[in-house]
């Protein structure tokens, strides 16, 4: 009953006239995000961080988490019609979606997609309903131990389940761990990797780093390549599938829900790991495998629902534990920051309004997008087409700005200057950013705990495994580290039997 009630107070504070507008702003954005190939989620959520600071917090994070669902929508229409991926999570569906375009069906695989990630949307906000408050409850009872045993799973999971090759995902942490450590030493207060520098004794701002690492270096990267929109002929055709569509593809997308809500809380994970996981369950399963890469419905559907639950499960471990487990989480856990709330065990019971706000903003958020992206489609494909030297300056302006805004002074502009052409010089040899920035969070949360955990055991490790909790922790980390170790070692060991 109480949650049923929370839930109530929820859908008041989300459709309360202000909030129901910043809702309906953020899936609009979100949607035309995944719409412009190249941009992404991450570096939008960033641009939009300066708009933030005049917010309420339940409003601001209302605005940027329809954004994250509403351009998972959004980045379909142009995988389907144009083969291009407006977003990485909609990469699968280029292949299956566009070739049901090239046959006549493109409404067809827009209004699975759509229906699907509808599903998948409602599904994941009921486990983030069931399973969050439960889970903050838990974790009311972790002390040092626990956090740093949790903090350093994280860590090994985002260098595990990133883009790119485990030794690049490791420099990427490293680099994260490296400019977290700039500042002054959280136990002592003594400068650290400060040079002398004024500005950088109290530490770097994460919201640069971000608007630098996400925004310009997207910009960036979107000049060199000279990405530009692509027209097509493809008629749309009928979008609102048939009642056999709907009987044929409910397994997928009851899969995929279930796939996506459960990969969305794994540090890492997200949208693109959900999709493909689900794009592959959906191929091993199916009694006609051949179809796959030739049109097959469950190959749009499937992958389309889990990137959408991936999108709001996400939300639970930031919430609840105030773990970001990807990069446009990590955004938004500065988008937070900036409102002078912390993430965590707390956030339930302190600040109910933004939990329970946001929950119910993604019920009726889910709802806008549903009924939006059949009518809408014309318009987002001439998005599409918009000149990126446009686009390119109006973001820059934005970025600056906005980089300026944070506390007012010119060296948060020069950092995220600076984050922006290295994460462009980074992404050139293949080392991605969102490590960095998750890396960044998780690495003090390691290193106070960690410290504070050795003085109160008087330097021994067994407080690490002091608790059941702490043992359980500590055991699935060791598992990580074995099940990433195996996969070397054969490798290694296969190599010296082809050189004997």
């Amino acid at each position: 009953m109480d949650i049923l009630q929370n839930l109530a107070d929820g859908l008041q504070v989300a459709l309360a006239p202000q909030n129901l507008l910043f809702v309906l702003l953020g899936v609009s954005v979100g949607m035309m995000v995944g719409v412009l190939p190249g941009l992404g989620p991450a570096p939008t959520v960033a641009l939009l961080l300066p708009i933030t600071f005049g917010l309420e917090p339940s409003t601001a994070v209302i605005m940027l988490a329809g954004v994250y669902y509403g351009a998972m929508y959004g980045g379909t229409i142009t995988s389907v019609l144009l083969r291009i991926p407006g977003e990485a999570a909609s990469v699968v569906s280029t292949v299956d979606g566009h070739e049901m375009a090239r046959q006549g069906h493109a409404g067809r695989a827009l209004g699975l997609a759509a229906i699907g990630s509808f599903v998948g949307g409602l599904v994941a906000t009921c486990c983030l309903v069931l399973f969050a408050p439960a889970l903050a409850g838990f974790a009311l009872n972790f002390g040092s131990p626990e956090y740093t045993v949790l903090a350093l799973l994280g860590l090994i999971l985002v260098a595990y389940t990133s883009a790119g090759t485990m030794v690049k995902s490791l420099v990427a942490v490293g680099i994260g761990l490296l400019l977290a450590s700039i500042g002054q030493d959280p136990m002592s207060g003594a400068s650290r990797w400060a040079f002398g520098v004024p500005d950088l004794m109290g530490g770097i701002d994460i919201v640069a780093v971000i608007m630098g690492l996400f925004g310009l270096t997207e910009i960036l990267v979107n000049i060199v390549e000279n990405r530009r929109g692509v027209s097509t002929t493809n008629a749309v055709g009928r979008v609102l599938p048939t009642g056999r569509d709907l009987k044929d593809n409910t397994g997928a997308i009851g899969r995929g829900s279930l796939i996506g809500t459960g990969l969305g809380l794994v540090p890492g994970g997200g949208g693109v790991l959900a999709s493909l996981v689900s794009y592959g369950v959906e191929r091993k399963i199916s009694r006609t495998p051949e179809r796959f890469g030739h049109g097959a419905p469950q190959a749009v559907s499937g992958p389309e629902t889990a990137n959408n639950a991936a999108s709001i499960s996400s939300f639970i471990p930031l919430l609840t534990l105030g773990f970001p487990p990807n990069g446009v989480l990590a955004v938004i856990f500065g988008a937070l920051l900036i409102q002078g709330v912390t993430p965590g065990p707390t956030l339930i019971s302190d600040h109910p309004d933004i939990f329970w706000g946001v929950v119910g903003s993604m019920v009726v958020g889910n709802l806008i997008l549903l009924v939006m992206n059949i009518p809408l489609l014309p318009v987002f494909v001439r998005i599409a087409k918009i000149p990126p030297a446009v686009m390119s300056t109006l973001t820059v302006a934005i970025l600056i700005v906005g980089a300026y805004t944070i506390n007012g002074n010119t060296f948060d502009v020069a950092v995220m200057v600076a984050a922006g052409l290295a994460g462009y010089l980074l992404r050139g040899i293949g080392v991605p950013p969102a490590p960095i920035v998750l890396a960044f969070i998780l690495g003090p949360i390691f290193e106070t705990n960690f410290r504070r955990s050795l003085v109160l055991s008087d330097g021994g490790f067994g407080i690490f495994a002091s608790s059941p909790t702490a043992v359980v922790l500590l055991a699935l980390t060791i598992l990580v580290l074995i099940s990433t170790a195996l996969p070397l070692v054969r490798q290694r060991r296969r190599t010296l039997e082809a050189e004997n």
